[in-house]
């Protein structure tokens, strides 16, 4: 997948510029946006799946910009598939129901392909027997699993993944890395704004550096880590794994 960005900038009504002047251009399979807090990281994984427009500049995704109109924003971000922070499962309905009826109404499945696509799903997951229960009846993990599975089952582009485990428990983030580093594997292509420097180092090809709406650095994940070349990416690493 290429990635192009042009003066991409992104600023508010209060008139913040989160994004300032960013420009990227390269080919990417599983890319770790990672920063401080307030650097613009979860703006950018927005405006790159359609949900906001920049302020200025523009984003090319495979050689094909996408426009700002609201027809073509919705065409492109059916071509995707999102997970945040919290999932965004629709509580009234199951978990099987969360995957099967996005297939139907968006994607235009019949209820026969949706429901053995789902089924399929839970069952390589292993969620086959949490099908049934809503999400109230879920743990975290169990929660942010089937967001997942929900994201891929119409087969999208590329995951645009909005630290999935923030709100996770230990546990329930190891569950949920180990699934999203598992779709790495099978070749899903993905972008993910993450807190879990470990995940970002091991579990993906490359990394970027966000930090006051700026690239800092980017390049191959393991070297972006081991050998920072920017005193900001250096403090930033130097606080993240002070505990460690």
């Amino acid at each position: 997948m290429r990635i192009e960005l042009e003066h991409l900038s992104k600023a508010f009504d209060n008139g913040r510029l989160v994004l300032d002047d960013l420009n990227f251009a390269d080919e990417v399979s599983s890319l770790a946006i990672i920063g401080p807090s307030g650097g613009g990281k979860s703006t950018l994984l927005r405006i790159l799946g359609g949900l906001l427009t920049p302020t200025a500049g523009r984003v090319i995704i495979d050689g094909q910009a996408l426009q700002p109109s609201e027809r073509e924003l919705t065409r492109y971000r059916r071509e995707i598939g999102f997970v945040f922070q919290r999932g965004g499962l629709f509580h009234h309905m199951t978990g099987r129901e969360n995957i099967v009826r996005p297939l139907m109404v968006v994607h235009g499945y019949s209820a026969e392909e949706a429901g053995k696509r789902a089924d399929e799903l839970l069952e390589r997951f292993g969620l086959a027997e949490d099908g049934h229960k809503r999400p109230s009846e879920l743990s975290g993990g169990q929660q942010q699993r089937i967001a997942i599975a929900r994201a891929i089952a119409p087969n999208p582009r590329f995951l645009l993944l909005d630290e999935p485990t923030s709100a996770l428990d230990p546990e329930y983030t190891t569950e949920v890395l180990d699934m999203v580093s598992g779709l790495q594997k099978s070749g899903i292509r993905f972008l993910i704004v993450t807190h879990e420097m470990g995940f970002a180092r091991r579990a993906c090809d490359k990394a970027v550096f966000l930090q006051e709406g700026k690239i800092r650095e980017y390049g191959p994940s393991e070297a972006l880590f081991s050998q920072p070349q920017t005193a900001q990416l250096q403090q930033f690493l130097g606080r993240v794994f002070e505990w460690s």
